[in-house]
């Protein structure tokens, strides 16, 4: 069974602080600092491949150095790549400390794709989206535009709507289109009103991450189902929750029930803390 995912890829400069800056003028030394792949959708394209999931990910990426590492980076750990054509490739710059906190500053943003890209990709996107047994819509302008193509397939959709808040127009579509919907808590308070909510609108799946203390989801019975973190040294967190997403659709396509598919999500998430890279497959691409 295979995946088509839409949504971010980015190249980032990871640099590791002792603590995040104050909003005052001052100097900070770095610890550590390097490049690596970023974007929540390379992320969770790298995870299920990485599972043995056919995957396909399509993302936007300019024609510049970055766009080529990305492309390079994650053909090399094994993720079919379906690339639209932007001014510019997505960079961050993520200021990140040894608990996990992270500031990131967009350096870079991809505009819409232009006409031409969009027409000679259009094809290949909808025979991808048609042939897949899931679909995942990553928050994105890109992704948002194909919602109406990706719900006529009839195959179920997954997405991630990261910190929202309960209240986000632009996350709202997305949303009211998934089947099954994944999220943080770190803009929402209490997440089971909202998970609830969302079931009762008809996911089947609603699914918060709460960083070390696991994670909570609801099925469509509005049963809550709570699964704990695995123990791990952490590295570096960032990926993580994309990395529990992954884990959780491939155990579902596998035929797992909730509470399996979370505990599969969990043990993916903590193999992503150990490296400091979106997934441990990239330390043999990118060293």
């Amino acid at each position: 069974m295979s995946v088509f995912i839409a949504g971010p890829a980015s190249w980032n400069r990871i640099v590791l602080v002792d603590r995040l800056p104050e909003p005052v003028p001052h100097m900070q030394f770095a610890l550590a600092e390097h490049e690596t792949v970023g974007g929540t959708s390379a992320g969770k394209a790298l995870g299920l491949a990485a599972l043995g999931r056919k995957t396909l990910l399509y993302t936007l990426l300019g024609d510049d150095p970055d766009g080529t590492r990305v492309a390079d980076a994650l053909s090399a750990a094994g993720v079919a790549l379906i690339a639209g054509a932007t001014e510019a490739t997505e960079r961050h710059l993520n200021l990140m400390t040894p608990t996990g906190e992270r500031v990131s500053i967009y350096l870079s943003a991809p505009g819409e794709t232009d006409e031409p890209s969009r027409d000679a990709t259009a094809a290949s996107l909808t025979a991808a989206m048609d042939t897949a047994d899931v679909i995942v819509l990553d928050l994105g302008a890109e992704s948002r535009r194909l919602i109406p193509r990706a719900r006529e397939t009839g195959r179920p959709i997954w997405t991630d709507v990261h910190d929202y808040d309960g209240t986000a127009a632009f996350h709202r579509p997305f949303i009211e289109a998934a089947d099954a919907v994944f999220m943080n808590a770190d803009g929402i308070g209490d997440p089971l009103p909202f998970l609830h909510a969302t079931v009762e609108r008809g996911a089947s799946l609603a699914v918060c991450t709460l960083g070390a203390e696991g994670a909570i989801g609801v099925d469509a019975a509005g049963r809550e189902h709570r699964v704990a973190a695995v123990p791990t040294e952490v590295v570096d967190t960032n990926g993580a929750g994309d990395a529990f997403m992954a884990g959780s659709l491939d155990a579902t396509l596998a035929g797992a029930d909730v509470p399996e598919a979370l505990a599969a999500g969990a043990r993916h998430a903590a193999s992503v803390l150990t490296t400091r890279h979106l997934h441990p497959v990239l330390d043999d691409v990118l060293g």
